[in-house]
């Protein structure tokens, strides 16, 4: 398993920035004309401005001739634009990606900049998700986990002790029960997307899966045929037909109805995100820190061990055709830089992959989360490549309905995943 480094986490936001060109703007890569075009999904958020600044005066310490264009893309055709950018030679000269299978299907089209973030290698964490074949592709900004998080309120109107969630999945089954004859959903889950099964295999994972299992599935030998990895497709099923989750959550977007389920009361749990989205600050503003916890996940296979899964969250990277690598690159380093990321700090909530600034003063769910860290896993889906995600979305919507089996699923997950 990857040695993990003791650190503290940051607050920042995941790289929203304003002062961006629309998402119809060509983007083409200009950078030998004194320009370099960045691709993203979250530019023009307000509450970037400050991050924003700073990068900006950073980068212009370095190349004050330079002129930084950001153009903001729809997330939901973020990848099918990146694609098409690949596929023609030309496009943005920096571009976001998450971790994992996102960036790692596309290194091809990307330079490895380990020779220009030499200086950052410790004061960021994070890298292995944007990593493949030992060379790094883009500079971690945030670190993205997935806690489930819970309504304290919930389970006292369930006559549940809000300070001991259940540590075993029999007693959170019973627990959901209560909360279920209280009035609530046990879960809020969005899986139109088919992402739900993303964030429930890597939050049962660590107590579904022995550690021998957890570590082989990170080096990427997966035995799909093992009864515990079956067993974590089986939890998900079983929470459908037991009527744990919201209620149509084939049809309800994560991002960001099943939050606003969880936010509004009408649920008592969500597996979340630590940073960007459907985190521990968006929830605060309908669920004060007082009322917002953060569980382990429940014991699922005896001698197990929960832990926080989490990566590498999402990064930048220098697109191969830009025609000054070396500028590029400080650009990526500059949106990665303390000044920036500290930035973010007051303004809002992620958990970032700078590892220098206090996070003491930011609450209890967040004091929980960051007490996770170093002990934490690599989380399981970040591991898959982008093919076997999107099968793996439509095959849980499947289970969900009741037309596949476990069994069915497994199988074609595991062809999958051995194709490559």
């Amino acid at each position: 398993m990857r040695q993990r480094a003791i650190w503290s986490a940051v607050l920042v936001v995941g790289l929203a920035l304003a002062g961006c060109g629309s998402a119809s703007d060509s983007g083409k890569s200009t950078s030998s004309d004194g320009k370099l075009v960045v691709w993203d999904w979250k530019s023009g958020e307000p509450f970037a401005k400050s991050y924003l600044d700073k990068a900006k005066a950073d980068f212009k310490k370095k190349h004050a001739d330079v002129e930084v264009e950001f153009v903001a893309q729809p997330f939901d055709q973020y990848y099918t634009l990146l694609g098409a950018a690949i596929q023609s030679g030309k496009g943005p000269d920096v571009m976001l990606f998450n971790g994992g299978g996102q960036i790692r299907d596309r290194v091809d089209a990307l330079v490895p900049i380990d020779d220009y973030v030499a200086e950052d290698r410790q004061r960021l964490a994070g890298w292995e998700a944007f990593a493949k074949d030992g060379k790094t592709y883009a500079a971690p900004v945030t670190l993205q986990g997935y806690p489930i998080y819970y309504n304290k309120e919930i389970y006292r109107k369930a006559n549940l002790d809000p300070a001991s969630p259940a540590t075993t999945w029999d007693k959170f089954v019973a627990d959901c029960a209560a909360i279920a004859k209280a009035g609530s959903k046990c879960f809020a889950l969005g899986n139109k997307e088919g992402v739900g099964i993303q964030f429930w295999l890597s939050s049962l994972g660590s107590t579904t899966l022995t550690a021998a299992e957890y570590d082989a599935w990170i080096a990427g030998k997966r035995d799909w045929n093992s009864p515990n990895v079956k067993r974590i497709f089986q939890t998900w099923k079983e929470a459908g037909d037991r009527k744990m989750n919201s209620d149509g959550a084939n049809s309800t977007a994560m991002f960001n109805d099943s939050f606003a389920l969880f936010q509004s009361g009408k649920a008592a749990h969500v597996m979340g995100l630590m940073s960007d989205v459907g985190h521990w600050q968006d929830f605060n503003e309908f669920l004060t820190p007082e009322k917002l916890g953060v569980m382990k996940a429940p014991v699922v296979t005896a001698g197990t061990t929960p832990s926080l899964p989490y990566d590498g969250g999402i990064g930048y990277a220098v697109a191969k055709w830009t025609k000054d690598p070396k500028v590029a690159a400080d650009l990526v380093r500059s949106l990665s830089s303390a000044d920036a990321l500290k930035a973010f700090y007051a303004d809002a909530g992620a958990i970032a992959a700078d590892t220098t600034i206090d996070v003491s003063q930011a609450g209890p769910a967040v004091a929980t989360i960051v007490g996770e860290l170093k002990s934490g896993k690599p989380a399981l889906h970040v591991a898959l490549s982008s093919k076997t995600l999107d099968l793996m979305g439509r095959l849980s919507q499947q289970l969900l309905s009741g037309s596949i089996t476990v069994d069915e699923v497994v199988k074609q997950l595991a062809a999958s995943d051995q194709a490559g």
